[in-house]
């Protein structure tokens, strides 16, 4: 075979052809997101039909029961008390993985010693170390947001490790040349290098710190989504339930997008500079 007839091979194939197609119609990629949320609404009113709405109602009951929570302001208070623990669940989380995520990058004898206790922290499944923090803490908001810490702790700190260690050995040996000291080297070299690896830790962290959040007020609440959910399967008001899980969806997309704007407006704010 021509060297022609093997670069129109690899010119039509189906990457090639999908990432020219995108090209000639952006205005189309933009609105995948949108054609994908149509068609996943239009398959679910068809399955709708063939169920009672007690097994699966239909967009429009589910959207009714939401917009009448949202009326009556319990919906508010409801997404609130999940976020009261979320959010600080994240920061508590993000917090410890970067003082534990650091020294095990530049140490090896950290690494040693405190790598065990941090794949323990995951080997562990939350739930069953939850019911001890209830104990322990008691059932209000401060055993909750561990919950939420433990959850979000592993991601990051994996990412805070690998983000530390991917700093070029080139430029480490001419910051070294040059007298930077360990603190200058860190702050200037080290962790805008690693900026990247720890805000994608940030993006996974802050979408399971909802699942931390859901999975303390499932044991123990009386507001927040998970308590939603809880009464919406006590009172078989599956549209109640499907309102819950799709309002936790849009804020753990809600979080993802904040820390991607955060990210962004970090980056282009080093550019400036």
């Amino acid at each position: 075979m021509t060297a022609t007839g093997k670069s129109e091979i690899l010119t039509t194939s189906p990457r090639a052809t999908l990432g020219a197609a995108m090209a000639r119609h952006p205005a189309a990629v933009r609105l995948a997101p949108l054609i994908g949320l149509t068609w996943f609404v239009a398959v679910w009113h068809l399955l709708s039909l063939r169920y009672p709405p007690f097994i699966l109602p239909g967009p429009a009951s589910v959207m009714a029961r939401w917009v009448e929570k949202l009326a009556d302001g319990s919906l508010i208070a409801h997404i609130a008390a999940t976020l009261s623990a979320a959010l600080p669940g994240l920061a508590l989380g993000a917090l410890a993985a970067f003082a534990l995520g650091a020294p095990i990058a530049k140490s090896p004898l950290a690494e040693r010693l405190l790598s065990p206790f941090i794949v323990a922290s995951q080997g562990v499944p939350f739930i069953a170390v939850a019911p001890l923090l209830f104990i322990w803490f008691g059932n209000g908001l401060g055993a909750k947001v561990l919950i939420c810490a433990l959850v979000v702790f592993f991601p990051i700190t994996i990412n805070v490790i690998a983000g530390l260690r991917s700093t070029s050995p080139i430029l480490r040996d001419l910051f070294r040349s040059l007298g930077a000291t360990p603190a200058e080297t860190f702050l200037k070299l080290e962790l805008p290098s690693a900026l990247p690896f720890i805000f994608a830790g940030l993006r996974v962290g802050g979408t399971l710190s909802m699942i931390g959040a859901i999975t303390g007020e499932f044991l123990s609440a009386d507001r927040g989504l998970g308590f939603m959910i809880n009464l919406g399967n006590g009172l078989y008001d599956t549209a109640l339930v499907i309102a819950s899980v799709l309002t936790i969806v849009l804020i753990a997309l809600g979080i993802y997008g904040a820390v991607r704007l955060a990210e962004r407006a970090l980056r282009m704010a080093r550019w400036a500079a």
